[in-house]
C-alpha cells in the first residue's frame, strides 16, 4: 500500500521502526523512545537506539523547558532549518544559530578561536536558559562544557556533533561535565551525529511537551 500524504508515511515509518526495534530485541525507556526512533526516523540509522546517552529526566527536563517557552540554540544553520518553528511558535519559542552572523566572525577573529566557540560565549550571555543543540562543532561542546563548569544552566545541552577530530572526546567530556553538575543532557556517543540529528532531538521534544507527536495534529495533510 502507497501512502501520499506525510502524516500517514510518517506514521507507518514509526510503526516500520518500532517494529524492527522489537525484532532486534531492543527495548527502549518509555521516556526516551520519542527521541530514539525520531532520529532514527531522520538517519534510517538503528544504531543510534544504542548510542544515544541521556542524563536522568533529559527528555522531561527539555520538553518542560520548552514548554515554558525555552530558545533553542544550535550551532549550524541546517539544523535551524530543521527545527519545527510552528511547534516552537506554539510554546512561545523560537530558534537561534549565530554562527553566521558577522559580529562572531568579527569577535572569532579578535579572540583567535573559532566561530562555534565565540557563537556559544555571545549565546551564554544572551541565552544562558536556552536549549543547546550542537551538531557539527566540537569546540562548541568544549566551550559549552567550560562554561557549564563556570556556572552557566542551561536548560539542557543536545551534544550530536559528527566526525572524526575531537568529536568522540568533546561529547565524553561534555557529559561527563554535565553529570556532574546536573545540566541536564542528551549525546550520541561515538562518531556519528550531525544536523540532522540536532533537529530530530529538537523536535521530538518540541512535539512532546506542544502534544504533537501524533503528525496529524501538525496539519500535515497535503
Amino acid at each position: 500500500m502507497q501512502h501520499r500524504l506525510p502524516a500517514d508515511i510518517e506514521r507507518s515509518s514509526l510503526a516500520i521502526i518500532r517494529r524492527e526495534l522489537e525484532e532486534k530485541r531492543i527495548a527502549l525507556p518509555a521516556e526516551t523512545e520519542a527521541v530514539v526512533c525520531r532520529v532514527i526516523h531522520a538517519t534510517a540509522d538503528f544504531d543510534y537506539a544504542q548510542s544515544l546517552r541521556f542524563t536522568p529526566q533529559a527528555v522531561e527536563k527539555g520538553a518542560a523547558a520548552l514548554s515554558g517557552g525555552a530558545d533553542i540554540v544550535t550551532d549550524t544553520n541546517m539544523a535551524l532549518a530543521g527545527i519545527s518553528k510552528a511547534g516552537l511558535r506554539k510554546l512561545g519559542g523560537a530558534a537561534h544559530c549565530f554562527m553566521a552572523e558577522d559580529f562572531i566572525a568579527a569577535a572569532a577573529k579578535e579572540q583567535g578561536t573559532t566561530r562555534a566557540v565565540a557563537s556559544m560565549a555571545y549565546a551564554a550571555e544572551h541565552y544562558p536558559e536556552a536549549v543547546y543543540a550542537i551538531g557539527n562543532a566540537p569546540t562548541a561542546l568544549f566551550a559549552l562544557a567550560d562554561r557549564i563548569e563556570a556556572g552557566l544552566r542551561p536548560a539542557l545541552v543536545i551534544a550530536v556533533p559528527v566526525g572524526f577530530v575531537n568529536v568522540v572526546e568533546s561529547k565524553e567530556r561534555l557529559f561527563a561535565v554535565c553529570e556532574r553538575c546536573a545540566v541536564p543532557a542528551i549525546a550520541a556517543m561515538g562518531r556519528k551525529g550531525g544536523s540532522s540529528v540536532a533537529a530530530a532531538i529538537c523536535n521530538a521534544l518540541i512535539y512532546t511537551a506542544a502534544d504533537l507527536l501524533d503528525p496529524s495534529a501538525r496539519g500535515w495533510q497535503g
